[in-house]
Protein backbone atom coordinates (compact mmCIF):
# COMPACT_ATOMS: atom_id res chain seq x y z
CA UNK A 1 0.00 0.00 0.00
CA UNK A 2 1.47 3.22 -1.29
CA UNK A 3 1.44 6.52 1.45
CA UNK A 4 -1.17 7.70 -1.15
CA UNK A 5 -3.50 4.88 -0.82
CA UNK A 6 -3.19 4.81 2.63
CA UNK A 7 -4.74 8.70 3.29
CA UNK A 8 -7.52 7.44 1.08
CA UNK A 9 -8.19 4.71 3.34
CA UNK A 10 -7.57 7.69 6.18
CA UNK A 11 -9.94 10.37 4.95
CA UNK A 12 -12.61 7.56 3.96
CA UNK A 13 -13.80 7.16 7.88
CA UNK A 14 -14.81 10.58 9.63
CA UNK A 15 -13.27 8.39 13.14
CA UNK A 16 -10.15 7.18 11.49
CA UNK A 17 -9.41 11.02 10.27
CA UNK A 18 -9.86 12.53 13.41
CA UNK A 19 -7.20 9.97 14.76
CA UNK A 20 -5.14 10.47 11.98
CA UNK A 21 -5.25 14.33 12.32
CA UNK A 22 -4.54 14.14 16.64
CA UNK A 23 -1.96 11.98 15.78
CA UNK A 24 -0.15 14.19 13.33
CA UNK A 25 -0.75 16.57 16.05
CA UNK A 26 0.82 14.94 18.66
CA UNK A 27 4.08 14.72 16.29
CA UNK A 28 4.04 18.38 15.93
CA UNK A 29 3.74 19.13 19.57
CA UNK A 30 6.70 16.11 20.52
CA UNK A 31 8.50 18.54 17.89
CA UNK A 32 8.06 21.24 19.80
CA UNK A 33 8.40 20.40 23.01
CA UNK A 34 12.27 18.77 21.54
CA UNK A 35 12.72 22.08 20.04
CA UNK A 36 12.33 23.47 23.36
CA UNK A 37 14.73 21.17 25.53
CA UNK A 38 17.85 21.43 22.96
CA UNK A 39 17.76 25.18 23.61
CA UNK A 40 20.22 27.56 25.58
CA UNK A 41 17.71 29.77 26.63
CA UNK A 42 20.23 32.68 26.04
CA UNK A 43 21.37 31.63 22.98
CA UNK A 44 18.02 31.22 21.60
CA UNK A 45 17.60 33.19 18.30
CA UNK A 46 14.74 34.89 16.67
CA UNK A 47 14.33 31.49 14.08
CA UNK A 48 14.80 28.82 16.88
CA UNK A 49 11.39 30.91 18.53
CA UNK A 50 9.64 31.25 15.08
CA UNK A 51 9.91 27.56 14.84
CA UNK A 52 9.21 26.72 17.96
CA UNK A 53 5.78 28.91 17.89
CA UNK A 54 5.04 27.22 14.47
CA UNK A 55 5.79 23.75 15.57
CA UNK A 56 3.29 24.56 18.55
CA UNK A 57 0.56 26.17 15.88
CA UNK A 58 0.59 23.39 14.12
CA UNK A 59 -0.32 20.97 16.70
CA UNK A 60 -3.17 23.66 17.18
CA UNK A 61 -4.37 23.62 13.47
CA UNK A 62 -4.13 19.98 13.40
CA UNK A 63 -6.27 19.48 16.13
CA UNK A 64 -8.80 22.10 15.23
CA UNK A 65 -9.05 20.50 11.75
CA UNK A 66 -10.74 17.82 13.74
CA UNK A 67 -14.05 20.14 14.40
CA UNK A 68 -14.52 19.72 10.58
CA UNK A 69 -15.33 16.44 10.43
CA UNK A 70 -18.71 14.91 11.59
CA UNK A 71 -17.33 13.38 14.91
CA UNK A 72 -16.54 14.66 18.57
CA UNK A 73 -13.68 16.54 19.12
CA UNK A 74 -10.65 14.55 20.83
CA UNK A 75 -9.07 16.66 23.79
CA UNK A 76 -5.95 14.83 24.08
CA UNK A 77 -3.39 12.30 22.95
CA UNK A 78 -4.50 9.39 25.42
CA UNK A 79 -3.58 5.72 23.32
CA UNK A 80 -7.36 5.26 22.19
CA UNK A 81 -7.05 9.01 20.53
CA UNK A 82 -4.46 8.12 18.20
CA UNK A 83 -2.88 6.00 15.34
CA UNK A 84 -0.45 3.88 15.66
CA UNK A 85 0.38 5.16 19.25
CA UNK A 86 3.55 3.21 20.50
CA UNK A 87 5.31 3.97 17.19
CA UNK A 88 4.26 8.21 17.09
CA UNK A 89 5.34 8.60 20.48
CA UNK A 90 8.55 6.70 19.88
CA UNK A 91 9.01 8.07 16.24
CA UNK A 92 11.03 11.30 17.31
CA UNK A 93 12.57 9.83 20.48
CA UNK A 94 14.65 6.97 18.31
CA UNK A 95 16.11 9.08 15.86
CA UNK A 96 17.03 11.94 18.15
CA UNK A 97 19.01 8.82 20.24
CA UNK A 98 20.11 7.77 16.90
CA UNK A 99 21.64 11.24 15.87
CA UNK A 100 23.06 11.97 19.35
CA UNK A 101 25.23 8.64 19.23
CA UNK A 102 26.30 9.11 15.62
CA UNK A 103 27.51 12.82 16.28
CA UNK A 104 28.88 11.54 19.60
CA UNK A 105 31.08 8.88 17.90
CA UNK A 106 31.83 10.60 14.63
CA UNK A 107 32.24 14.01 15.21
CA UNK A 108 33.54 13.68 19.16
CA UNK A 109 31.18 16.41 20.29
CA UNK A 110 29.60 16.38 23.71
CA UNK A 111 27.32 18.35 26.09
CA UNK A 112 25.71 21.33 24.64
CA UNK A 113 27.51 21.13 21.24
CA UNK A 114 26.26 17.77 20.68
CA UNK A 115 22.50 18.91 21.52
CA UNK A 116 22.41 21.70 19.10
CA UNK A 117 24.06 19.76 16.64
CA UNK A 118 21.30 16.50 17.35
CA UNK A 119 18.57 19.22 16.83
CA UNK A 120 19.48 20.42 13.87
CA UNK A 121 20.25 17.33 11.95
CA UNK A 122 17.20 15.51 13.48
CA UNK A 123 15.05 18.92 12.54
CA UNK A 124 15.91 18.44 9.31
CA UNK A 125 14.80 14.99 8.95
CA UNK A 126 11.71 15.46 10.02
CA UNK A 127 11.31 18.40 7.89
CA UNK A 128 12.51 16.50 4.27
CA UNK A 129 9.85 13.70 5.72
CA UNK A 130 7.26 16.03 6.43
CA UNK A 131 7.20 17.63 3.13
CA UNK A 132 6.66 14.16 1.81
CA UNK A 133 3.54 13.59 4.49
CA UNK A 134 1.54 16.61 4.05
CA UNK A 135 1.36 17.26 0.62
CA UNK A 136 0.21 13.91 -0.36
CA UNK A 137 -2.60 14.39 2.25
CA UNK A 138 -3.34 17.50 1.32
CA UNK A 139 -3.39 16.37 -2.53
CA UNK A 140 -5.83 13.35 -1.36
CA UNK A 141 -8.20 16.01 0.69
CA UNK A 142 -8.46 18.61 -2.30
CA UNK A 143 -9.50 15.38 -4.67
CA UNK A 144 -12.15 14.39 -2.18
CA UNK A 145 -13.31 17.79 -1.82
CA UNK A 146 -12.85 17.42 1.77
CA UNK A 147 -12.67 20.44 4.56
CA UNK A 148 -9.75 19.64 5.89
CA UNK A 149 -6.69 21.60 4.78
CA UNK A 150 -2.80 21.40 5.51
CA UNK A 151 -1.49 23.94 2.85
CA UNK A 152 -0.79 26.36 5.69
CA UNK A 153 1.51 24.07 7.69
CA UNK A 154 2.93 22.95 3.96
CA UNK A 155 3.92 26.56 3.27
CA UNK A 156 5.77 26.99 7.26
CA UNK A 157 7.25 23.77 6.95
CA UNK A 158 9.17 24.60 3.41
CA UNK A 159 10.65 27.71 5.12
CA UNK A 160 11.56 25.19 8.15
CA UNK A 161 13.52 22.83 5.80
CA UNK A 162 15.28 26.08 4.23
CA UNK A 163 16.70 27.31 7.34
CA UNK A 164 17.59 24.07 8.72
CA UNK A 165 19.94 22.88 5.18
CA UNK A 166 21.54 26.37 6.02
CA UNK A 167 22.02 25.48 10.30
CA UNK A 168 23.22 22.12 9.13
CA UNK A 169 26.47 23.58 6.69
CA UNK A 170 27.31 25.54 9.65
CA UNK A 171 27.51 22.33 12.32
CA UNK A 172 28.34 19.74 10.08
CA UNK A 173 31.95 19.57 8.01
CA UNK A 174 30.43 16.71 5.71
CA UNK A 175 26.41 17.53 5.40
CA UNK A 176 25.71 15.35 2.87
CA UNK A 177 27.12 12.69 4.84
CA UNK A 178 25.29 13.47 7.74
CA UNK A 179 21.78 14.03 5.97
CA UNK A 180 22.32 10.30 4.35
CA UNK A 181 22.79 8.49 7.22
CA UNK A 182 19.80 9.81 9.12
CA UNK A 183 17.77 9.65 5.85
CA UNK A 184 18.52 5.88 5.86
CA UNK A 185 17.55 5.54 9.42
CA UNK A 186 14.73 7.52 10.00
CA UNK A 187 13.33 5.67 6.73
CA UNK A 188 13.13 2.17 8.62
CA UNK A 189 11.00 4.58 11.81
CA UNK A 190 8.66 5.94 8.92
CA UNK A 191 8.19 2.25 7.32
CA UNK A 192 7.71 1.26 10.69
CA UNK A 193 4.80 3.61 11.42
CA UNK A 194 3.23 3.57 8.59
CA UNK A 195 2.66 0.01 9.40
CA UNK A 196 1.59 0.55 12.48
CA UNK A 197 -1.02 3.24 10.85
CA UNK A 198 -2.49 0.41 8.34
CA UNK A 199 -2.79 -2.30 10.96
CA UNK A 200 -5.10 0.34 12.72
CA UNK A 201 -6.90 1.06 9.31
CA UNK A 202 -7.23 -2.94 8.89
CA UNK A 203 -8.54 -3.42 12.53
CA UNK A 204 -11.12 -0.21 11.92
CA UNK A 205 -12.64 -2.24 8.67
CA UNK A 206 -12.58 -5.53 10.57
CA UNK A 207 -14.66 -3.50 13.63
CA UNK A 208 -16.91 -1.41 11.05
Amino acid sequence: MTFKELCEGIISDDALHAKWLNTLSLMESIGARKIIAHQNILRTDFNILRHMAEEVRHAYILKKQIQKLNISMLNDYQFQCLLAPIQTYHYLTALEVMASRWIKDELRQRGEELKRSAYVLVTYIIECRAMEVYPVYQSVLDTHGSKVNVQTIIREEETHLADMKRSLAKSFPDCDGAIQHMLALENKWFLNWVQGISKALQRHSLLS
